[in-house]
């Protein structure tokens, strides 16, 4: 059970710190998705490895019901399998692609990731009108269309975006 004030690491560390061909795909990867530091993508690449061992597993097993359990989750998260094959071809991509902070740059609720992602940590994002805090919140599909800006603050945003156009 372990120590109840204190989280459980959900990420590892690469085996090799200093590997040249894997910082440079994890400083492209965190330019392209806004992300604030690699820690944030070796939590994504652990929810991947997740998925992958599960359906391993389950491929063993040849158990139906679990199997079809796996890929509803997956396909409620906005990622689309069919087989418990598909499951094993996720990438590290997909899981970032469904990041709270992703899907407001998307929308076009922001200006470039980083300003999407103040935009969250100053609570001025509501998902199914509740206020989300953190930016690596994953999204589902169907929430993704109840993703928008507090209505306090877009009037505010809006405002201030006209006044420094028309300037």
């Amino acid at each position: 059970m372990g120590q109840p004030k204190r989280f459980r690491k959900k990420y590892e560390r690469p085996k090799k710190p200093y590997d040249k061909a894997r910082i440079e795909s994890e400083r492209k990867v965190k330019e392209n998705f806004g992300l604030r530091r690699k820690k944030e993508i070796w939590r994504a690449e652990a929810i991947v490895r997740d998925f992958r061992r599960r359906a391993r597993a389950l491929q063993a097993k040849n158990n139906e019901s679990e199997e079809r359990t796996l890929v509803d989750k997956i396909n409620k998260l906005g990622i689309s399998c069919k087989r418990l094959d598909d499951v094993l071809q996720i990438g590290l991509d997909d899981i970032l692609s469904r990041r709270l902070q992703t899907i407001i740059f998307k929308k076009g609720l922001a200006n470039s990731m980083k300003h999407a992602r103040q935009l969250i940590v100053h609570g001025h994002v509501t998902v199914s009108e509740k206020k989300i805090f953190w930016p690596s919140y994953i999204v589902e599909k169907n929430d993704e269309d109840r993703v928008a800006l507090d209505p306090h603050i877009a009037s505010k945003i809006s405002s201030s975006t006209e006044k420094t156009g028309s300037g």
